[in-house]
């Protein structure tokens, strides 16, 4: 990885934030020789916070990182950093739907490792996002916790359920899951999930429709076999989104069990 000075900020711009004790900045950074933007939220002030990566959803325009969002996790102690993924509002390269695209999320890490004021790392993935952090949790064992929220964890399994996302999946991985049943396993972190040293949080709908509440069972279901620590919320009543009030609460309580689980 060290080739390409992965990790390594080159552009900075301030960015107007929603809570006037965090500060946003859109972060122009290197990933495998590419310039990939992010946006990093951190607390005014002095003092030293856990990082938290914010791995996004969805694809190009799809689930793009919301500033409120990021302020929010902010806001509870950490410095947030969620990449946009290659090829997203100004970064160079083409996002490929947890391919060569992971890369990003795993220069991400080293951006918030080299910081002097994070402590350790925590891991975030929403939707899609939830394979990234499976994936970036697996590839930095010093990882303190990961948490999925409506996460995809089998990539093969989105192609069967998400009719309407068949087609860009074809283009951007090359085929079927029946015709290239490797680059679909190689998406899905289920095959390498016993290297993981994190524990992991799952939070997910009964009713999500975008990714189904299977991926969170398979998950779970994979990290016990293999006795990671693991804990899973399930929320019968709600879909891929959840009502304000419940996303608030789900929220701090999801950024107190990260706490809870510090390394030191």
């Amino acid at each position: 990885m060290s080739q390409y000075n992965d990790g390594k900020i080159v552009d900075i711009t301030r960015f107007p934030s929603p809570n006037p004790n965090i500060e946003l900045k859109v972060i122009t950074y290197l990933s495998n020789g590419l310039r990939v933007k992010g946006m990093l939220a951190e607390p005014i002030g002095e003092g030293e916070y856990d990082g938290f990566l914010y791995l996004r959803g969805g694809i190009k325009n799809v689930g793009k990182v919301r500033p409120a969002r990021i302020a929010q996790f902010a806001a509870e102690g950490f410095v947030v950093f969620a990449p946009y993924y290659r090829g997203n509002q100004g970064g160079e390269g083409n996002e490929d739907f947890a391919g060569d695209d992971r890369e990003d999320a795993f220069c991400a890490f080293l951006l918030l490792k080299s910081m002097s004021r994070v402590r350790e790392i925590h891991i975030f993935g929403f939707s899609r996002g939830g394979v990234m952090a499976l994936l970036t949790g697996i590839e930095f064992p010093e990882t303190a916790s990961v948490v999925s929220w409506g996460g995809v964890s089998d990539m093969s399994l989105t192609y069967l359920e998400r009719k309407d996302l068949r087609r860009m999946m074809k283009r951007v991985i090359g085929g079927t899951p029946q015709k290239f049943p490797e680059r679909y396993q190689d998406r899905t972190p289920l095959y390498q999930i016993e290297k993981i040293k994190a524990p992991v949080l799952i939070i997910h709908g009964a009713k999500d429709g975008n990714v189904s509440v299977e991926h969170a069972y398979r998950l779970e279901r994979r990290l016990r076999l293999v006795e990671k620590p693991v804990e899973a919320w399930y929320f019968n009543e709600f879909t891929h989104y959840f009502p304000p009030a419940v996303n608030r609460k789900v929220v701090n309580d999801l950024t107190k069990w990260m706490k809870s689980h510090r390394k030191r």
